[in-house]
């Protein structure tokens, strides 16, 4: 089967690298991916959550000079602001508390291969000179050291975020963003390319039946155009945890429309009054409950979904706010900190304290959030 796509987790038998699908837009991005590999240019790859960015990178690794060397993952928004310098330019010995040892840092172990930083976006201000120093030159400091040093690194950067937003709000570096667009890839969600949902479909399907050993009799036309027709927010990764699903707890079914519509959140095309349906009878004790458990899931993601849209009105409502003078008292009467106290505190609530889900609602770093239930006494 030809053509490309991407997926976050593609199995290790997939075509090119892992690149695969049959839409058009997914093909251009697959030559354009053939172009730079063999170069040592920089590339940025921007695309929403589960589009498959790291897929794309490691694409371009395995088919560059530097596929013999290691390529190294870094999530920047993962990494605590006050210790990213250590994990990416390394630390000597004693130079700051706890540093009992001198440790390599992610550049200096991708030396000679390649380096992806992931969620580039959330990398903080004051790392951001330094990064591009590396960029540029090939040298950085270790924490701690005043004797630069050297590295031969390709940098593959990625994020969901909208960076030419982020240099007007002077949260990232315009001479960094400038440096790192060299060549960008924009990975369009899986709802703009429903061609590719079928290939997929069967990809995943074959894959999951293989690895637990259940049988796959196929799925009806009706049943494809569900799935479709769905807008899949979380992109390829959710398609692929949808599939698993319906092919671990269908074992053996041919797969019907109202099958499908069992594992899609309420806010899928409904067909007459179905939805979530009961879990079917015939079914052990184990097999009915893992199954509710499933779909509870899958209508949390819904939930989620919603929450973020609400949440993403009132981040505009906050931004008009802090164009008034002083950051005075917005029209509804609230502050900008009152207002910012509000909108942590309802994530926070509709998540049920699970701070990484509020933090993808407010859609800031885990790092921010952390930050701002200390300052607001969130505890």
């Amino acid at each position: 089967m030809q053509g490309t796509a991407v997926k976050s987790d593609l199995p290790d038998d997939a075509p090119r690298g892992g690149i695969a699908g049959e839409s058009m837009q997914m093909r251009k991005i697959a030559e354009v991916v053939e172009q730079v590999a063999p170069t040592d240019i920089t590339v940025l790859i921007t695309g929403e959550s589960g589009v498959g960015k790291e897929v794309i990178a490691k694409a371009i690794h395995a088919e560059s000079r530097r596929s013999a060397r290691p390529m190294i993952t870094v999530n920047s928004g993962a990494i605590p602001e006050g210790i990213i310098e250590s994990e990416l330019f390394g630390h000597e010995r004693g130079s700051f508390t706890g540093a009992s040892d001198q440790r390599k840092g992610y550049f200096e172990l991708a030396d000679g291969g390649t380096l992806f930083l992931d969620e580039i976006g959330e990398l903080p201000l004051g790392s951001q000179v330094k990064f591009l120093r590396v960029l540029e030159n090939g040298e950085f400091l270790r924490v701690g050291s005043s004797t630069p040093r050297r590295v031969n690194v390709r940098v593959i950067a990625a994020t969901n975020r909208d960076l030419e937003t982020a240099v007007r709000h002077g949260s990232f570096r315009a001479d960094l963003f400038f440096r790192l667009r060299s060549v960008n890839i924009a990975v369009p969600p899986l709802r703009e390319r429903p061609d590719d949902i079928p290939f997929f479909f069967r990809l995943f399907a074959d894959d999951v039946a293989r690895k637990n050993g259940v049988p796959f009799h196929g799925i009806a036309d009706a049943a494809m155009d569900v799935l479709r027709s769905y807008r899949w927010p979380g992109n390829v990764r959710e398609l692929r945890n949808t599939v698993e699903s319906m092919i671990v707890l269908e074992k053996g079914k041919y797969l019907e429309a109202e099958d499908v519509r069992r594992y899609l959140p309420p806010d899928a095309p409904p067909s007459g009054e179905e939805r979530l349906l009961p879990v079917p009878v015939g079914r052990s004790v184990e097999q009915a409950e893992r199954e509710l458990i499933l779909r509870a899931l899958l209508e949390l993601k819904g939930n989620i979904m919603e929450l973020r849209a609400m949440l993403d009105e009132q981040r505009q409502a906050l931004d008009a706010t802090k164009r008034t003078a002083g950051g005075a008292v917005a029209e509804s009467g609230m502050s900008l900190e009152e207002m910012e106290h509000r909108l942590i505190a309802e994530a926070l609530s509709r998540s049920k304290g699970n701070r990484r889900m509020a933090a993808r609602a407010l859609n800031i770093s885990e790092r921010t959030l952390y930050r701002k239930i200390k300052e607001y006494h969130l505890e």
